[in-house]
């Protein structure tokens, strides 16, 4: 159990605030408000819903859906109950959904009708795994979310065991080997991370957070827990849209959000000056510029630490960040700050022993936001949590002045937009089109998307295929996002012994612009 939260769990915090703050908002949908007092009751009975639909300690129920408050209110169920909470990426295609939920097993899953019903009901039908209830959370009737809430008992009739070391959140990770991984992320995780990120983000009881992005990305969930931990507000938004962005601002008056290039530029679109030649929206309450001069001059800048230098080293697996640039000081060397103050980091060999300063090496992590391992993932357990420490699959150096540099993942990965994309899955889905012999993709560099997907594809004899051939086959097996934009034939692939020599594809096709260059987001 970490000493840095003690036996604290997300319920302990939520009754904290129920009892000392009941009467200020602490979730704000539309036209959807609750106060702390209102929510943890909800939370309380949406718990005996839970448990009267077969949850019960170590179980794990899942969304299936955009963002909502019913997020929030979910994982502080699980919590209640000792169960695990997954929110799944909606963008993913029904064989994508259907090996998720037939790895997750969960006993309840939360669907969504508007937008993405058919697909996540394809991915339904597509699994061998059937959940003993299915609730659509944007429906009326029988089977809706409010009418199964309502249907429940006032309270949870026991008290589970949970603690600050058990599980509460699983979030898949992008696929190293060619199938995602789900990282549980135990309730110490979330909490000590949320003990930093508060300060360091200026989060007071005032804060009133914007969850714009996707849920099932742990970049939104770093800011939305430490709003929670400290009495603040999140507030939400169905998806990225202009317009649904800045009435959320105004309305709540939001003083942060998770919000990237593409979406900024829906606000702006959305925002156009009316008659009078103002913008149709109040905007600033918001603090962050985003480097988009007409956005910039209708916000604040964000003078908290991590206003001013974001960012660091990290992963999902050890709640979002195990560096921080906040951390170091004029001059230092490394890119990429220096270690969060409750875990440790190693850069080791092979053999698990610390290379030389200055030397590369694989990064190790223990400590109070480090996971409690994969689910179901035994084998993989053994290998990345041996002799105690996270071996993260990354590689990155400690410099002579003490300070941190992120390398590169030992599997190279792209960045589009603020996905994180891995070979291995991609030329997964190439290679099962009936004509491709090999393939390979790289990154290359995008100004709006940070990279672009281009796939290397090598033809089977007496076989054809063209480029739009190739991506719609990709489009229908993986997350569009996945894709490669172009493609590119060539004979065979360059190798190194056995395997692909990227850097010669990469010198051949443009590829570039990968993450390790810069601040890895997490």
């Amino acid at each position: 159990m970490s000493t840095a939260t003690g036996r604290l769990t997300l319920s302990d915090v939520l009754a904290n605030h129920a009892r000392s703050r009941p009467d200020e908002l602490a979730v704000g949908d539309g036209a959807l408000r609750f106060t702390w007092r209102e929510l943890a009751a909800r939370v309380e009975r949406v718990a005996a819903a839970l448990h009267g639909a077969g949850v019960r300690e170590g179980d794990r129920v899942m969304w299936l859906g955009q963002n909502s408050f019913r997020v929030q209110e979910l994982l502080l169920a699980c919590a209640r109950t000792g169960a695990q909470f997954c929110p799944v990426n909606w963008r993913q295609q029904p064989d994508e959904l259907a090996f998720v939920i037939d790895d997750l097993a969960p006993v309840v899953a939360v669907t969504q009708d508007e937008e993405v019903g058919e697909t996540v009901r394809a991915g339904l039908r597509a699994a061998q795994h059937v959940p003993a209830r299915i609730v659509v959370h944007d429906a009326d009737g029988t089977d809706s979310y409010e009418s199964f809430v309502a249907g429940a008992p006032g309270a949870l009739a026991h008290e589970p065991t949970t603690t600050s070391d058990d599980a509460v959140l699983l979030i898949y990770t992008a696929a190293f080997s060619g199938r995602p991984n789900a990282a549980m992320l135990p309730h110490r995780a979330l909490i000590a991370q949320s003990l930093l990120l508060g300060p360091w983000m200026g989060i007071t009881a005032a804060h009133r957070y914007l969850n714009a992005g996707p849920m099932f990305h742990i970049g939104v969930f770093m800011e939305n827990l430490a709003a929670f931990q400290f009495g603040g507000t999140n507030v939400f938004v169905r998806r990225s849209d202009g317009a649904a962005l800045c009435e959320a601002i105004e309305s709540f008056a939001c003083t942060s959000g998770y919000l990237v290039g593409p979406m900024i530029d829906t606000i702006v679109e959305a925002n156009s000056p009316q008659a009078d030649g103002r913008p149709r929206y109040d905007l600033s309450t918001f603090r962050g510029k985003r480097g988009n001069a007409t956005f910039d001059s209708w916000v604040q800048p964000n003078s908290s630490p991590w206003g001013e230098r974001a960012g660091g080293y990290g992963q999902t697996e050890v709640m979002g960040m195990a560096t921080f640039n906040l951390l170091t000081a004029p001059g230092d060397i490394g890119t990429h700050g220096r270690p969060s103050p409750v875990i440790q980091l190693r850069v080791v060999d092979p053999d698990d022993r610390d290379v030389p300063v200055g030397e590369t090496g694989e990064i190790a992590i223990r400590g109070a936001t480090v996971m409690r391992g994969y689910w179901n993932r035994d084998a993989v357990n053994a290998e990345r949590a041996r002799n105690g420490w996270h071996h993260t699959n990354d590689l990155g150096r400690y410099e002579p002045d003490g300070s941190f540099s992120f390398i590169g993942p030992k599997t190279r990965m792209l960045k589009s937009g603020a996905e994180n994309i891995y070979p291995a899955e991609v030329e997964a889905a190439l290679r099962a089109h009936p004509a491709v012999a090999d393939a390979a993709i790289i990154g290359v560099p995008d100004e709006r998307w940070v990279q672009s997907v281009k796939a290397i594809v090598v033809l089977r004899a007496e076989t054809t295929a063209t480029a739009d051939e190739i991506v719609a086959h990709c489009r229908e097996h993986i997350a569009s996002y996945k894709k490669p934009r172009t493609v590119e034939f060539v004979a065979a692939l360059p190798r190194q012994g056995f395997a692909v020599d990227y850097d010669a594809l990469d010198a051949q096709f443009g590829g570039g612009g990968y993450p390790g260059g810069t601040t890895r987001s997490v």
